[in-house]
Parts: C-alpha cells; structure tokens; sequence
C-alpha cells in the first residue's frame, strides 16, 4: 500500500531533515541509478532464460 496525502509531506520532511537539502538530490540520483540496473539486469536475466530453454519447450511454447 503506497502512501497517500499527508503521509508523502511527513515522509519528504523526514528525508530533509535525515540527509538535508543537499545530499537529496545525490542520494535520489543513486536510487534511479539503482532502479535502472536491476531492471536491466531483470530483462538480461529473462532474455537468457528464453535462450536456455530446452528445444523442446521453446517448439511447445511456440504452437
């Protein structure tokens, strides 16, 4: 369940006064960094489970 109203406001004012203004932007920086490997990895990791299949799941998978 994602936060809603208020909840967001007392989660950023949290965020300024844990890291402070300045480090903010680095860290969400890190964290779109983050997001964006696991993703690739996640299709890299899905496209190598379509190569490995055996040959007869991939004829089965096909019709």
């Amino acid at each position: 369940m994602l936060p809603h109203g208020w909840e967001w406001v007392i989660i950023i004012i949290a965020a300024f006064l844990l890291f402070g203004p300045k480090k903010l932007p680095e860290l969400a920086k890190s964290v779109g960094q983050a997001i964006r490997e696991f993703k690739k990895s996640m299709h890299t990791a899905g496209e190598e489970d379509e190569t490995n299949k055996p040959v007869n799941e991939a004829s089965r998978d096909a019709k």
